[in-house]
């Protein structure tokens, strides 16, 4: 049996690398109302917790509500129409995931990435690939992470208890959202954060590869 019998994971920098893409329209978004641009490390550390954080944190300081919603809207356009133009899954993922779904485990994907992009993507890159898939959704009443709404949705699609699940991440938000929910948060090492960052969000257990991501969910781990 497997040491975890459900499985819920973050999408970016955990499943997929989609950082380039999502800098790429930021900074297509800024430039359309004349805003300063960013470096891909700037939005590296913007994102996280939803792309209306996202372009909070990316426009000049004092940016008015009003404009923030059209460069809101403007990255929204862009990023449906490029957001696989340079993203794809993380070297050993498709093999992770093929091998979790042949040991039975049931698999989820919850997302504060926009619904419209995490269902494309998902449906594109992993197809088939998950039980349940959800991006942000708060007019339905579903709050973004780190509360434990996304993952709690995702569970009760797929008629799963909360034991016997972990949570896998690259974010102090993943972590938070695994304490929120009361379940183990397992820390990947090759997304978007470095493990001090991590460490600092009170991250406890790493993996450095899909593979070795694959050992301790199976549990085959040495």
């Amino acid at each position: 049996m497997p040491a975890y019998a459900t499985a819920v994971f973050d999408l970016d920098g955990t499943l997929l690398n989609t950082i380039e893409d999502l800098w790429i329209s930021t900074n297509a978004a800024l430039s359309a109302h004349g805003m300063p641009t960013h470096t891909l490390d700037d939005v590296r550390r913007f994102v996280g917790n939803g792309i209306r954080k996202l372009i909070e944190r990316a426009v000049p300081v004092g940016t008015g509500a009003a404009e923030q919603d059209a460069v809101y809207e403007d990255f929204c356009a862009h990023y449906a129409a490029h957001c696989e133009d340079h993203t794809g899954p993380y070297p050993g993922i498709p093999e992770l995931l093929a091998n979790l779904r042949a040991a039975g485990v049931r698999l989820a994907v919850v997302s504060n990435k926009g619904d419209f992009a995490v269902q494309e993507l998902v449906a594109q890159q992993f197809p088939g690939a998950f039980d349940a898939v959800l991006g942000e959704n708060e007019a339905a009443g579903i709050r973004k992470k780190p509360a434990p709404d996304m993952v709690e949705a995702a569970l009760e699609r797929m008629c799963a208890p909360r034991e016997g699940m972990a949570y896998i991440g690259d974010s102090e938000v993943d972590v938070q959202t695994a304490a929120s929910v009361g379940c183990p948060c397992i820390s990947c090492t090759w997304g978007f954060r470095s493990v001090d960052d991590l460490l600092a969000a009170g991250a406890t257990t790493f993996v450095d590869s899909p593979a070795e991501l694959e050992r301790v969910l199976l549990g085959t781990a040495r």
